[in-house]
């Protein structure tokens, strides 16, 4: 993996970033990751970001991206797909009416994950993760259940840690992965945009809850993920915030994670040195 400067932030603004974290969500923050995305340069690695752990609907992005690639996927509102019964439903109404890729990222619609996926099959998605370094790429899912195409993201075989999330963004945005500039193009243009403190925040959530032994879920460490870029006139910046519960808590903990970080973004981002 490459090797990049460690940060220089002062201590006051570290630690603030943390205690924000962890008083508006009850969640410790494992990693908080700043990237120029010019350099590559590490402005702020803070915590575990090495470790890999579930992408849950970060997944998104880089699915996106070979969805894109492949031809499933045309344009911002192509193809529309209508909801079947018995798909998964928990996100409400935003999942069961027809959708589109603008909508599928927007509301992080799990059954258009899946029919992508299972357009590109077990193989296509591995030769995609590698060739993107995204993660360990195992696509087959829980183990005993042949569910990867269904899954294998959500709490389950897919891991990435934040470094290679960072990573996969920086050659998102720089025309670097190896697919066509186009199909990155589309990619960025789906991602949700948000005004904070003047910097525009391109971002995904993302949240995904342990399994234990018997299968059912740990609701009480969720792992939250809000990952993207934000620029500020010609300065662009990779984030990747991780954070996991230590108590139950309502809400998506991907969600938590994005308003928390969302809070303190302005007053982190004047404390980056340039």
């Amino acid at each position: 993996m490459p090797r990049f400067p460690r940060p220089l932030l002062p201590a006051a603004l570290v630690l603030a970033a943390s205690i924000g974290m962890a008083s508006a969500t009850g969640a410790e923050t494992l990693c908080t990751l700043v990237m120029e995305v010019q350099s590559g340069e590490l402005l702020l690695e803070q915590g575990d970001c090495k470790t890999r752990v579930t992408p849950a609907s970060t997944f998104k992005i880089p699915l996106a991206v070979m969805g894109y690639a492949s031809g499933i996927l045309e344009d911002a509102h192509a193809p529309v797909l209508s909801y079947r019964p018995g798909e998964p439903d928990w996100g409400g109404a935003n999942w069961t009416r027809d959708t589109d890729p603008t909508d599928w990222l927007t509301y992080s619609v799990v059954w258009y994950s899946q029919r992508i996926t299972a357009a590109l099959g077990q193989h296509g998605l591995a030769e995609y993760a590698e060739s993107f370094g995204y993660g360990n790429a195992d696509f087959s899912g829980d183990a005993g259940y042949d569910n990867g195409l269904e899954r294998a993201w959500i709490a389950s075989s897919l891991t990435v840690s934040p470094i290679e999330q960072a990573m996969f963004l920086r050659g998102l945005l720089r025309d670097e992965l190896p697919v066509s500039p186009k199909a990155m193009a589309q990619t960025r243009a789906i991602v949700e945009k948000r005004k904070v403190g003047g910097w525009t925040l391109h971002g995904k959530t993302g949240g995904a809850y342990p399994r234990r032994a018997d299968r059912s879920f740990d609701r009480a460490h969720g792992w939250g993920w809000y990952v993207g870029w934000a620029e500020l006139g010609k300065r662009k910046l990779i984030f990747v915030r991780l954070t996991q519960d230590r108590t139950r808590k309502t809400g998506s903990p991907g969600i938590r994670a994005r308003d928390a970080f969302i809070e303190i973004w302005p007053d982190l981002a004047k404390g980056l040195r340039r």
